[in-house]
């Protein structure tokens, strides 16, 4: 049997694993959606475009949604304070990528009228950019932390305004998830079709990667110098029972970098972020598609890794009552619990990447327009 600080410790790492298996996998679809109209000038690019994307995402979706229900089962407190405070953008997570973006793909092709798909294709592009934005915002938030705070019998008050979830850094982040997601999709379509689709997919996977770039060293400028970060100044039982006000948290300029310094080799997940996009940029310059969506998935690895090296062990900061903080070692659910969902993903997780993998073998070629012109 595991210990309490065991297994809270190998369900943040899987949270990690689970978020990163998202982005890298319906974060390309995103990607393409965001890319839809920049990379088409024709229904017949169009419809090859869709293609590309169509067998895939419905099976993408599963590593949020297991991601979502693992972040909120092994961390109720998250729930809680994520459902108070961002419930509106979650909600319009649901309309763009939940609800708009599998409608739009059933529902443009029931006529042949011009006007009609147009109007759904527009559709295809918001499920793809409304999410991506908002992922980037979410975290941004998560970084600086959400003005909530927890009574003495625990009981939650969240103290902010749906406006104060779009300030600058916020909005950066915002900026960076959307770069990060189309340089992706731009990487990947470019190895499922032919010139002239490829040729501009290429591109703006160039241009995409270098707006990440320099978002990604704005963001950490602003985490060095103007971003607030949290620090533990009391003593922490990793075994403990679950309180969030069992402890001393401090703000500190710089704070989310000290944990580079007490484990240098987390380095390696920035160092990975901006390799990877450089990577990305690179190759597809130099037309080699599939080591631009390798370098591009590299990219990704690093830059949701180094947000979770940064903030370790913090899971969600408060902004005004700072011991109210949530942590890995004092806002998870029970050791029984831990356990039972340990059971439960060591089962079925090898079955969704085993499927996951399979379909992509199965589906592995490119999409020619003239193949599938007729058939829309």
């Amino acid at each position: 049997m595991f210990e309490l600080e065991t297994l809270r410790m190998v369900w943040w790492i899987l949270l990690g694993f689970l978020f990163i298996g998202f982005a890298l996998f319906d974060g390309f679809d995103l990607g393409t959606a965001c890319l839809f109209p920049l990379v088409t000038k024709n229904e017949a690019e169009r419809n090859a475009v869709l293609e590309t994307i169509k067998p895939f995402w419905e099976g993408n979706q599963v590593w949020i949604i297991v991601g979502a229900g693992a972040l909120f089962a092994a961390w109720p407190f998250v729930y809680a304070v994520a459902f108070s405070g961002a419930y509106f953008v979650m909600l319009l997570l649901l309309l763009t990528m939940g609800i708009s973006r599998p409608v739009s793909f059933k529902y443009r092709e029931k006529l042949p009228n011009y006007f009609w798909r147009r109007t759904w294709d527009w559709l295809v592009f918001v499920g793809g950019f409304v999410p991506a934005l908002l992922f980037g915002i979410l975290v941004g938030n998560i970084l600086i932390g959400l003005p909530f705070r927890f009574d003495s019998d625990l009981s939650l008050t969240y103290e902010g305004k749906l406006y104060e979830l779009f300030s600058l850094f916020p909005l950066l982040c915002g900026l960076a998830s959307i770069a990060m997601l189309a340089m992706h999709g731009g990487a990947y379509l470019a190895t499922k079709t032919y010139v002239p689709i490829k040729t501009r997919a290429l591109f703006w996977t160039q241009f995409s990667g270098i707006v990440l770039i320099v978002c990604y060293a704005t963001g950490g400028i602003m985490i060095a110098n103007t971003v607030i970060g949290y620090q533990v100044t009391s003593v922490i039982d990793p075994n403990g029972y679950s309180n969030p006000l069992n402890k001393t948290v401090i703000q500190s300029l710089g704070a989310w970098l000290n944990n580079y310094s007490l484990h240098p080799s987390w380095m390696l997940n920035p160092l990975a972020g901006f390799l990877g996009a450089i990577g990305a940029v690179l190759f597809a310059f130099l037309k080699f598609p599939r080591l631009a969506f390798f370098a591009s998935c590299i990219s990704i690895c690093g830059i949701i890794g180094s947000v979770g090296a940064s903030m370790f062990p913090f899971i969600l900061p408060s902004t005004t009552h700072f011991n109210s903080s949530l942590l890995v070692w004092d806002a998870s659910s029970t050791k029984l619990t831990l356990m039972m969902m340990l059971v439960a993903i060591i089962i079925f997780m090898p079955i969704i990447m085993l499927y996951t993998a399979w379909v992509y073998r199965v589906l592995s070629g490119k999409i020619r327009v003239e193949e599938i012109k007729n058939k829309h």
